[in-house]
């Protein structure tokens, strides 16, 4: 039978060994929090000192810059007035308490008019089925509603690369034949068709224009025409 003999001073060693790298990883942890805490903090600073001006009276500030109390239980649709003061950090003439109406209702139930939404360019705006695409939302600067400011929203797919209907149709009626119409939606593939069958010998062209004036043929990237 074979004895497994323990050097208690070897234990010791990678005992300690161990702890000591757990304290300097527990160390590293907190600094990386630290710096991660005080670089949102300049980002935050550095974002009231460009929405909130130190000139500008405290009743138009942004609602970013105030603290607005609101009441989740109140009724919805029905006009409410909160109470606002002024946030520590931020400087401002005037009275730095005052009341402010709102709606009562939460951020993601405000019209479109009243939220700004980042547009993506990534379906097809001439699908069929339409479709619609998941983006970030932000309510405008002077509106107070209940929950986050920030949500996501299902918008259409309706986005605009800068191509005109009326600049399309009038290079298929003057410049079809060349392919200049099909070139200009991006086709570049059935442009140099066009070009070089001479617009299908008329045939082509005359379908384009057709196609073009009933907005049925579109931008090549499928966005809408402006």
């Amino acid at each position: 039978m074979n004895i497994v003999r323990i050097n208690k001073k070897n234990v010791f060693y990678i005992i300690f060994a161990l702890l000591l790298s757990t304290v300097k990883e527990a160390q590293m942890g907190g600094m990386a929090d630290f710096v991660k805490h005080e670089r949102e903090k300049r980002n935050t600073n550095s974002t009231l000192q460009e929405d909130c001006p130190a000139n500008k009276q405290c009743s138009e500030l942004s609602v970013e810059c105030l603290n607005c109390t609101t009441d989740p239980g109140c009724i919805y649709g029905k006009t409410i007035t909160s109470t606002c003061t002024v946030r520590n950090e931020v400087k401002c003439v005037g009275e730095q308490t005052f009341k402010k109406d709102y709606i009562c209702r939460y951020c993601y139930q405000t019209e479109h008019w009243e939220h700004k939404c980042h547009q993506k360019a990534t379906c097809s705006s001439v699908a069929s089925p339409q479709q619609f695409y998941r983006t970030n939302c932000t309510v405008n600067s002077d509106i107070v509603c209940l929950g986050h400011r920030r949500f996501m929203k299902n918008l259409p797919c309706n986005w605009i690369g800068g191509y005109r209907w009326s600049t399309a149709l009038i290079l298929s009626i003057t410049l079809g034949g060349f392919g200049a119409d099909r070139f200009y939606l991006g086709h570049w593939q059935e442009g140099t068709g066009k070009l070089f069958s001479f617009g299908g010998l008329g045939v082509w062209t005359l379908i384009d224009v057709v196609l073009i004036s009933m907005r049925y043929l579109g931008p090549a990237d499928g966005s809408l025409y402006i």
